[in-house]
């Protein structure tokens, strides 16, 4: 049996500190298509995914609509039903598909905010062991807090979907 890691390119995007969404720089990693998903309860499939492979906190829900990011931990979502728009690195930054069965890894201080999503859009949101997520919205106080908190983020142990030989950890070594 082939390992799906063969067939999963990450794509990777670097963005830029804007002066009120830090960044990181660490790439955000997407992985397309990386997850099949069944059509009963898909998001459990991804939770128990996440979770073996060490990410918790789990939650499912959609992506904001505002701009924000997460200045203590960093953040996977997977993809479970519909799909949406999603702006990551702040309002410079890149808009990205996203749609069933994609994954994306956001390196803490990451700018995200949904465009558009579809009506039945729902992701599965997860974190490495550590600390609690709060959502962050980009302000001059919260932008110089973050900058102490960014730096201090431990890289995870594993990648939330292909485990500790996981793309995620060559890439953010």
């Amino acid at each position: 049996m082939t390992d799906t890691r063969d067939h999963i390119k990450p794509l990777t995007y670097l963005f830029e500190d804007d002066g009120l969404v830090p960044n990181n720089a660490l790439p955000l990693v997407v992985y397309k298509r990386a997850i099949e998903v069944p059509r009963t309860d898909p998001a459990r499939s991804i939770e128990e995914l996440f979770g073996r492979n060490g990410w918790g906190q789990l939650w499912r829900d959609g992506v904001f609509d505002f701009q924000h990011y997460h200045a203590t931990v960093h953040e996977a979502l997977g993809v479970a039903r519909g799909h949406a728009l999603v702006l990551f690195g702040g309002e410079r930054g890149e808009a990205v598909q996203l749609g069933i069965g994609d994954v994306a890894i956001l390196p803490a201080g990451t700018g995200h905010k949904s465009l558009f999503a579809s009506h039945d859009f729902q992701v599965v949101g997860a974190y490495p062991p550590g600390d609690t997520m709060q959502v962050t919205r980009p302000t001059p106080d919260s932008y110089r807090r973050a900058l102490q908190t960014i730096p201090q983020v431990p890289v995870p142990a594993s990648d939330p979907v292909f485990g500790e030989a996981g793309p995620l950890t060559r890439l953010w070594r």
